[in-house]
């Protein structure tokens, strides 16, 4: 089965199997920084953007996604990179695992919602899962990157 996606602002077209998922689309095409962790949908470490909203990537057919814009972080690079240094600054990169996914989770949040509060920052990271650290050095980035400190 042929799909037409637009992705990181480049048209493509592939060909997938009608039980093929997003993520495994991505990944056999150089799309790298999209990560498999648990395959479940609890983890997030599979997170893409879909016409600029949040997706768990390992659950969603591919043919789901013919006709829509997916980013990936490839796609945000220079946001990527500003977020990144800052998560990086307060010693939130450990494995370094989850930062793909929390990276594009925080600037979907930030066009959604410029000045979120501590509460919505917490609730919109939420499906993204972290082995190392805690959290809270990932937060002090997210709310330097968002100005909301």
């Amino acid at each position: 089965m042929q799909i037409n996606i637009t992705i990181n602002n480049e048209d493509r077209t592939f060909k997938v199997r009608p039980d093929e998922f997003l993520a495994d689309t991505l990944r056999k095409n150089g799309y790298k920084s999209i990560k498999r962790g648990c395959d479940k949908s609890s983890c997030g470490a599979c997170t893409v953007l879909l016409d600029g909203k949040p997706i768990l990537s390992c659950s969603f057919l591919s043919v789901r996604a013919n006709g829509h814009a997916v980013t990936t972080l490839e796609g945000e690079r220079e946001e990527a990179i500003k977020l990144g240094s800052l998560i990086i600054k307060e010693g939130g990169d450990q494995c370094g695992f989850c930062t793909p996914s929390l990276i594009l989770t925080t600037i979907a949040l930030k066009r959604e919602n410029a000045k979120p509060t501590d509460e919505e920052i917490k609730h919109y990271t939420n499906g993204n899962l972290c082995r190392c650290t805690g959290y809270v050095p990932q937060l002090k980035g997210i709310k330097k990157y968002l100005g909301v400190e």
